[in-house]
């Protein structure tokens, strides 16, 4: 009986175990380079953590992940890299009562309303697990040429993506602009919504346990602006998904992604976009290039037939 006392007397003092929120960069948890952090407040402005604010330096440490982690991943089968992101579903799915209470503290939903956006979440990517091994099919294939050749078409990863995250839907639309983006064999540079970021930083504690390389996907919290514009200049990132930048935010952005050429996708107004509707080929088909091989077919006997 004493013993009883003494242990539920313990539980009644303990002191809670606050979380550290970090970066997540080349497959570690690195604090922002900077030192620097602030606060993240739920929909009442109740203090929830403090989330790294990262600095230019973690914006280029990130890139340097992602391009050291492109060449092995976008070499990888399709098939592999479909289990791989299966495998993160499963992890998201033994993870899901946590994602629902920062979900729910982030975007000011009940339990309920959270939980139908992480299922949603976790079901859609599911989906771009799937599509894998097949998107080549619906984006390549044979083409008829006016000759004795072969002409087929198939598509490559563009590179380096830097994803800027939406700002509204912390983990629905997180989940929307980074699974397609890493299906397709690219490596993703992510800026996590700058007012809900803690969903996106627990998502690469389950990306640094599954079989995910480590800087395929890089996680940056902070000013949305500070961090864009270093990544939108950088000559070693090939495309970028503005979705988290406002318009004049996203015009800026634009201007200096020109300077080396970078693709870039800027979807219909935010405000307008309904993270919940089928999602479709789009961003994963942005963010494709195509490789064209011909090949000449030769020729079988004096009747000329070819093969």
């Amino acid at each position: 009986m004493s013993d009883h006392v003494s242990v539920s007397g313990s539980a009644a003092r303990r002191l809670s175990v606050f979380k550290t929120y970090k970066l997540y960069v080349g497959g570690k948890f690195p604090r922002s380079e900077s030192g620097r952090v602030y606060e993240v407040t739920d929909a009442k402005g109740k203090w929830l953590a403090n989330a790294p604010l990262s600095s230019r330096k973690d914006a280029r440490d990130a890139v340097v992940a992602a391009r050291k982690a492109f060449g092995g991943w976008s070499g990888a089968t399709a098939y592999n890299r479909g289990q791989i992101l299966y495998r993160i579903a499963e992890m998201l799915e033994g993870r899901r009562d946590q994602y629902v209470a920062e979900v729910a503290d982030a975007q000011g939903l009940s339990k309920s309303k959270a939980g139908l956006q992480v299922d949603a979440a976790i079901d859609r990517w599911v989906w771009y697990a799937g599509w894998t091994d097949k998107i080549a099919q619906v984006v390549g294939g044979g083409n008829p040429v006016a000759g004795p050749f072969f002409n087929l078409s198939s598509p490559e990863p563009t590179g380096v993506v830097a994803v800027l995250a939406p700002q509204e839907s912390s983990f629905l639309g997180l989940v929307s602009v980074v699974a397609p983006v890493i299906a397709t064999g690219n490596t993703a540079v992510v800026v996590a919504s700058e007012k809900a970021p803690l969903p996106a930083l627990s998502l690469g504690e389950v990306l640094a346990t599954s079989d995910l390389p480590g800087g395929v996907v890089n996680i940056l919290s902070g000013r949305t602006a500070e961090i864009a514009a270093p990544l939108a200049a950088h000559q070693d990132v090939n495309a970028i998904d503005l979705t988290g930048a406002d318009e004049t935010l996203a015009k800026e952005l634009e201007v200096a992604a020109a300077d080396n050429l970078k693709r870039v996708l800027r979807p219909q107004p935010v405000d307008d976009v309904d993270w919940s509707t089928a999602p479709g080929t789009d961003r994963m088909t942005a963010f494709l290039e195509t490789k064209t091989v011909w090949h000449p077919t030769g020729a079988l006997g004096a009747s000329g037939s070819s093969y």
